[in-house]
């Protein structure tokens, strides 16, 4: 049986925030995130390009009842978050989730929920720069599709590299386009369908459309479940707030702001505008499968160039993603390498506290990620895509059973940082890990929409890398115990584990 795992404040960690210490005596991780820059990440991190990009396929499939599918998503989103905000807010720390899981479950845990997320966002970064250089390229033809992903990776990487102050700066500007073009799309569009938008012609629109062309679900309520598959992706983003609250001035306070601003955020953004979609178009409508939801949804106002100012709000999305991607995906290496579990270069920083090894490991696969997309679109390629798909049902699943035993843990050690806690502890815990369970399963049931593949794929790797973990904890466990033999002192004892 292994020991119970004991909590760490964020100042005794080698390189945190502010602190001396790192690896090689470099400075570690500095407090360079605002509160603003903390509150925009917070807010603009549940609203991924696959809200724009993917709604019209979960559309078609659901019709109406995309709502509730958005609605379940979203309430399992709601309450991971709340888990995982009550872990971080009492050990705020740049590994997040998978720092949580490495004390409450185990080093392999850690290891392997840590690597898998690391995966999932270096292929996220392939994804949206191959996304952003389309509508580029469409805007200027004269510089090739491929080059135009090589310049929003080289500058978004220069970004990251200068300091966390300039990611946060970066992001604070994309996320608030985003959050204000959603804004005002659910405020112009609820105004048509109620009637109330002065000088738009939308007859089409209304509130009947939620019910007429076959009902609210045309497909019976087996869709939904369909749907919860094509959308549950796309609120991948949210945690990024506990990782990056780790560089801020005041992490417990944003974790917990963040925490507790889940609610409106996901009602308003997804709800909201999912809602305004499908009241103002019939849900069959072959232009929202033409030309995509949001952009069907402005041309049924009259709304000139609609297509192009929602390129130019899905380009927005795709930079914030890759910023976010690549500085999420960095960190997450850093924290690896703090524990032992990559390479110790990837815990050095510089004298801004920026991690440049792990930036730059994480921008080199994403590089070669671009490579395969375009030269091997439909193998390798797909393959990586594929086997990330699954991934965030994988990081929301460890955070629930984490959470089971770090709440055992933080009451016994130190209960005054239970500043936030769990609903119905610790019954909607097990309750969210079911549903998760359960859509998990389901996917093995979906070959119409590839979940059965992306599962199955997801899974492989999931199983590659938990076999690598157990090999190299079994490893170091028993060098620990040949040292403890050998009768060397509990100091000594502690470096050759870590090394």
């Amino acid at each position: 049986m292994t020991s119970q795992p004991t909590l760490k404040t964020t100042g005794n960690d080698p390189g945190g925030p502010g602190e001396p210490g790192g690896p090689d005596g470099s400075s570690g991780l500095q407090a360079g995130l605002k509160n603003r820059h903390l509150s925009m990440i917070a807010i603009g991190g549940v609203i991924g390009a696959g809200l724009f990009v993917g709604s019209s396929s979960g559309i078609a499939t659901a019709g109406p009842g995309i709502l509730l599918s958005y609605a379940l998503v979203g309430t399992l989103v709601v309450l991971v978050m709340r888990m995982l905000g009550e872990m971080s807010a009492a050990n705020p720390t740049s590994g997040s989730f998978s720092a949580h899981a490495d004390r409450a479950l185990g080093p392999w845990a850690g290891f392997s929920i840590g690597w898998l997320y690391w995966f999932f966002w270096v292929v996220v970064l392939a994804v949206e720069a191959t996304a952003g250089a389309v509508i580029l390229e469409g805007w200027i033809p004269a510089v090739p599709q491929w080059a135009w992903a090589l310049i929003v990776m080289l500058v978004l990487t220069a970004t990251n590299l200068v300091s966390v102050g300039s990611y946060g700066e970066f992001e604070f500007w994309f996320a608030g386009i985003k959050v204000v073009a959603i804004a005002a799309f659910i405020v112009i569009g609820g105004l048509a369908v109620f009637g109330l938008l002065p000088g738009v012609d939308s007859e089409q629109a209304g509130l009947s459309n939620l019910t007429q062309h076959g009902g609210f679900l045309p497909h019976g309520a087996g869709a939904i479940l369909t749907g919860v598959l094509l959308v549950v992706f796309s609120f991948m983003g949210s945690e990024i707030a506990t990782l990056a609250a780790g560089e801020s001035e005041n992490p417990q306070q944003a974790v917990t702001k963040a925490t507790n601003s889940i609610i409106w955020r996901v009602g308003v953004f997804y709800l909201g505008s999912i809602f305004v979609v499908v009241a103002l178009l019939p849900w069959d409508s072959k232009s929202i499968t033409d030309d995509g939801s949001y952009v069907a949804a402005l041309d049924s106002l009259g709304i000139p160039h609609a297509g192009q100012i929602m390129n130019f709000i899905v380009l927005t999305s795709v930079l914030s993603c890759l910023n976010s991607g690549l500085y999420t995906a960095s960190r997450m290496a850093f924290s690896l390498g703090q524990r032992g579990d990559a390479p110790k270069s990837f815990a050095r920083t510089t004298s801004n506290g920026v991690p440049r090894t792990a930036i730059l490991a994480s921008v080199a696969f994403g590089f070669v990620a671009v490579f395969f997309n375009y030269k091997f679109p439909d193998s390798v390629f797909l393959f990586l895509v594929n086997s990330s798909g699954a991934v965030a049902l994988f990081v929301w699943l460890v955070i629930c059973f984490s959470q089971l035993r770090m709440r055992k843990i933080i009451q016994a050690e130190a209960p005054e940082k239970l500043v936030v806690k769990m609903w119905l502890y610790p019954y909607l815990t097990w309750a969210t890990a079911a549903l998760i369970v359960f859509i998990l399963g389901y996917m093995l049931t979906d070959t119409e929409h590839d979940g059965r593949q992306t599962i199955l794929l997801s899974l492989l790797v999931a199983a590659v890398v938990l076999a690598i973990a157990f090999v190299k904890h079994r490893g170091r466990g028993r060098r620990g115990a040949d040292v403890a033999q050998a009768g060397v002192p509990e100091q000594g004892r502690d470096e050759v584990s870590a090394g």
